[in-house]
């Protein structure tokens, strides 16, 4: 007997939520629903992360292995979770459940952690196969609870086992079970289940012969119960290749992906009416001022920070580069000015950068400011700048004779190491503005 899976996948966000956070995986071995939590910044990357990993083994696996295949995929997947809440402060906190099922040889392992379900619909019976690990439940096996009390009670959602950031060492269920021709599983998120009854459940099953027309009323069936958090379900069929009708093509074999892990995972709601509509326009109106975050969410949802760390260490070590050439040019600079008494040579420039001199006198000469002419020590205190530290020296002994004579010379050039301007009557100009 040769077995395979006639299957639809289907992903809702539901009427409240602004980003789907659930994710689901159909393919010719694998199904696998996974909600994730976490908040905005968390839950759709711990789905996406757990389908990511699970998907792998959508292929032929020998039967003998399947259970600690599944087991140990979820397990990778878990640790994988746990490391981007290590290297990711932002992702602190994330988490997913897990319900998934892969077939190999006739057979079906089953792994389970979370409050998403798998339903089994098998001699006209539709049974739930998980148990929820949530707060309530634990209470109903404890007998705390009746089933009633527990579909009202305000922390039903609570749970207790889950994948990812807060239990490094998660408790799984695992089992093995033999697939039949004829049956029907339906993998769903608590948007589904939280909503519609196992009875109503069980109808929609075995009036829908389309798994994908039956995943759809499934979802519409959730929307029309309030929608308030977001909805994925999986419907798969167990198909007997051998007892197909003569022409009919085998099952397709494509995956399908849906929720935070697929491409689309921005979709609207499938939903209609005046509820849909509504919840359309406060979407569209609660998310108008963040067009470029919505954007970005179609990227790597987290950038590592170190790319600009780099860029700012390089673009500091260039400052620091041009800063440090810098001053070592200034400092094979000299010039000739005062302390306020004496002549002085400055090696450096006579600008400052902020609180940091750029020079520093290296010779307090014995030539008295006051011993000078009015206009040569306007020079002075207004600097004189040589190239060389030999002109600062030329330019300091042509102001030691000015001094002795307290005669104003012409003016001396900076550039030209000390030596007369050019210009013609430079001697009567300084006399002019200067002493008599």
């Amino acid at each position: 007997m040769s077995i395979t899976l006639r299957y639809a996948a289907r992903s809702d966000v539901g009427l409240v939520r602004s980003n789907n956070q659930d994710s689901g995986y159909a393919g010719s071995h694998l199904l696998v629903v996974a909600d994730g939590m976490g908040g905005h910044a968390g839950g759709d990357v711990a789905s996406s992360v757990a389908i990511g990993h699970l998907a792998r083994l959508d292929s032929e696996t020998p039967a003998r292995d399947i259970v600690a295949t599944l087991e140990e995929s979820v397990l990778e997947a878990n640790q994988e979770i746990l490391r981007r809440a290590r290297d990711e402060p932002q992702l602190r906190g994330l988490g997913t459940t897990i319900t998934a099922l892969l077939r190999a040889e006739g057979k079906f392992a089953l792994a389970h952690i979370g409050d998403s379900r798998a339903y089994l619909l098998r001699d006209d019976e539709t049974v739930q196969i998980t148990k929820d690990h949530t707060f309530v439940q634990r209470l109903l096996d404890e007998g705390r609870l009746t089933e009633d009390e527990a579909e009202r009670h305000p922390q039903r959602s609570v749970l207790m086992r889950v994948l990812g950031d807060v239990d490094a060492d998660p408790e799984l269920d695992l089992s093995l079970r033999t697939a039949h021709p004829g049956e029907r599983w339906m993998l769903c998120s608590d948007g589904l289940s939280g909503l519609v009854s196992l009875d109503t459940i069980d109808a929609t099953l075995k009036n829908f012969e389309d798994p994908g027309e039956c995943a759809d009323e499934l979802v519409q069936l959730a929307l029309k119960g309030g929608g308030p958090d977001n909805i994925t379900c999986i419907v798969a069929d167990v198909v007997n290749l051998g007892d197909l009708p003569r022409g009919e093509e085998a099952p397709s074999t494509t995956p399908q992906i849906v929720g935070s892990a697929a491409r689309n995972r921005h979709a609207p709601t499938a939903a209609s009416g005046p509820a849909a509509k509504a919840a359309a326009l406060t979407r569209e109106e609660s998310e108008a001022p963040y067009e470029d975050e919505d954007f970005a969410e179609e990227e790597p949802p987290r950038r590592s920070p170190w790319p600009a760390l780099a860029a700012l260490v390089l673009l500091a070590a260039v400052l620091g580069g041009l800063l440090t050439a810098g001053y070592a040019w200034s400092q094979r600079q000299f010039y000739v000015g005062t302390d306020g008494t004496s002549v002085v040579l400055y090696q450096g420039i006579s600008q400052d950068l902020g609180p940091i001199s750029l020079s520093h006198p290296v010779q307090t000469t014995d030539i008295a400011l006051a011993d000078l002419p009015q206009v040569t020590r306007q020079q002075v205190e207004g600097t004189i700048t040589a190239k060389d530290r030999e002109s600062a020296e030329q330019i300091i002994e042509r102001l030691r004779q000015v001094a002795l004579t307290n005669q104003p010379l012409q003016q001396i050039t900076p550039s030209d190491g000390g030596g007369e301007s050019p210009s013609d009557g430079g001697g009567d100009d300084a006399s002019d503005g200067g002493e008599t």
